[in-house]
């Protein structure tokens, strides 16, 4: 594991990363690689709900909203 990544959700809102690692598996793991968030992916962190949870990203021109149970298994580095 990369020592100095951090988990997506813990992405502050505004900044920019990029995947290094995706620890998902089965259909969670097609579903984000079908959307196109691959590692090398460069992702925005754009917001997070009043609750956090769940966090809007975008990446690859779309907007795409996570829940921490699955962002916190998105590794990145920025």
């Amino acid at each position: 594991m990369c020592s100095s990544c951090i988990a997506l959700n813990r992405l502050p809102v505004g900044q920019k990363a990029v995947v290094t690692s995706i620890l998902l598996e089965g259909n969670a793991r097609k579903r984000l690689m079908d959307l196109g968030l691959i590692e090398g992916t460069e992702v925005k962190s754009l917001y997070k709900s009043p609750a956090g949870n769940p966090i809007a990203y975008m990446f690859r021109g779309a907007v795409i909203a996570l829940r921490t149970d699955v962002s916190e298994k998105i590794l990145v580095t920025y």
